[in-house]
C-alpha cells in the first residue's frame, strides 16, 4: 500500500481547493485575503484530510465528495498554527520552512487571520456543495464535531494548559521531584489531548459520520483519531527535543520556552515507548469499527506513517 502516494494525492487536493476557499469569501479586505491565502499555501502533509478522506471512504464512500469538509478543518488547522506562532504565544520566525504569518503580515494581521479562517471554515463546511449523498443533517452533526474539538473544551484550552506550563521544569529547580511527577503527567496528557489530538480525532470522527456511519462506528474511529493525534504529538516532541529544525520544518521553541514535554520529564527512549504503546491502543480502537476492510488497512498504514514520518 502506498501511503505516502495517498497523502501526496490527498495534499494535492486540498492545496488545489484552498486558494478558491479564500475567493469564495466575496467581499474580504484584500490584505486579510492575502494573509489567509499565504497561510494556508504553506503546504505541510495535509495529515487531517488524509484521515478524514480515509475515514470516510472505510464505508465505502469516495474522498472528493468531502473537499470542501477536509479544506475546513484544514482551515481550522492553520488557523491554530498562526496563532499558536505569535510573539504572545510560542514566539516563532519560521513555519513550514518559511517565515510565519506575522513575520510577513504583522501580528495585527495574523491575528485577524487567524480570526478569518476559524470563522469562515465553518461557512466553507456548511455552505459549500456536496453530492446528495452527503446529508444535511450529517454535516451539521459534523460542524457541531468540528466546533466542539477547536474550541474551549478542546483545542483551545490545550493551547492555554501549554502556556501554562511554560517554566515547570524551572519551577522544580530543574527537574520534577516525584511528589510533583503524576501531576506533571496529569497536566501532559491534557495538553496532548487538547492541543493536537482533539483536531486529529475531528478529521477522522466527521468522515466518518459525512459517510452516514452508525454510532459504534464514529466511537471507535473517534477513538482511533484520538490515539493518533496523542501519537503525533509524542513523535513532535521527540523531533523538538533533538533540536532538527530542518526537520520540523520550524524554530524548535520547546526547550527556549522551558515547555513540559515527555520528552523533557521522562527522555526520549520512554517518551517512544509510550507513543508506541498509544499505537496499539488506536489500532484496538480501530478493529472495533465496521467497514470495508482495504480501506480500514489504508487507516492503519496512514497511522503507521503519521507516527514515524518527519514532519
Amino acid at each position: 500500500m502506498d501511503i505516502p502516494a495517498y497523502m501526496a494525492h490527498s495534499a494535492a487536493r486540498i492545496n488545489a481547493a484552498m486558494p478558491g476557499c479564500v475567493r469564495a469569501l466575496k467581499g474580504a479586505h484584500p490584505r486579510l485575503g492575502k494573509a489567509m491565502a499565504y497561510s494556508l499555501s504553506a503546504g505541510g502533509k495535509r495529515i487531517r484530510p488524509a484521515l478524514m478522506f480515509a475515514a470516510y471512504e472505510v464505508f465505502g464512500r469516495k474522498a472528493g465528495d468531502i473537499l470542501p469538509a477536509a479544506c475546513a478543518v484544514e482551515m481550522v488547522h492553520t488557523y491554530s498554527l498562526i496563532h499558536d506562532d505569535l510573539p504572545c504565544m510560542d514566539d516563532a520566525g519560521l513555519r513550514r520552512g518559511r517565515a510565519t504569518c506575522h513575520k510577513v503580515y504583522g501580528e495585527a494581521g495574523a491575528v485577524l487571520a487567524g480570526d478569518a479562517l476559524l470563522t469562515d471554515a465553518f461557512t466553507i463546511l456548511l455552505c459549500s456543495g456536496y453530492p446528495a449523498r452527503v446529508r444535511n443533517n450529517d454535516l451539521l452533526k459534523a460542524a457541531g464535531i468540528l466546533a466542539a474539538r477547536a474550541g474551549a473544551r478542546g483545542m483551545v484550552s490545550g493551547q492555554a494548559a501549554d502556556l501554562d506550563a511554560e517554566g515547570f521544569l524551572d519551577r522544580q529547580n530543574g527537574r520534577v521531584i516525584a511528589r510533583r511527577k503524576v501531576e506533571a503527567l496529569r497536566l501532559l496528557a491534557y495538553i496532548h489531548l487538547h492541543k493536537t489530538a482533539d483536531l486529529i480525532s475531528a478529521a477522522v470522527e466527521m468522515g466518518a459520520v459525512l459517510a452516514g456511519a452508525g454510532a459504534r462506528d464514529v466511537a471507535a474511529l473517534a477513538a482511533f483519531g484520538r490515539d493518533i493525534g496523542l501519537c503525533f504529538q509524542m513523535a513532535d516532541d521527540i523531533l523538538d527535543a533533538a533540536g532538527d529544525g530542518k526537520k520540523l520544518g520550524k524554530n524548535s521553541s520547546d526547550a527556549r520556552n522551558r515547555k513540559l514535554t515527555y520528552a523533557t520529564l521522562l527522555g526520549v527512549a520512554e517518551a517512544g515507548r509510550r507513543g508506541a504503546a498509544l499505537m496499539r491502543r488506536a489500532l484496538a480502537n480501530l478493529e472495533k469499527a465496521g467497514g470495508r476492510p482495504a480501506a480500514k488497512a489504508r487507516l492503519t498504514a496512514l497511522a503507521g506513517y503519521i507516527y514515524g514520518t518527519d514532519r
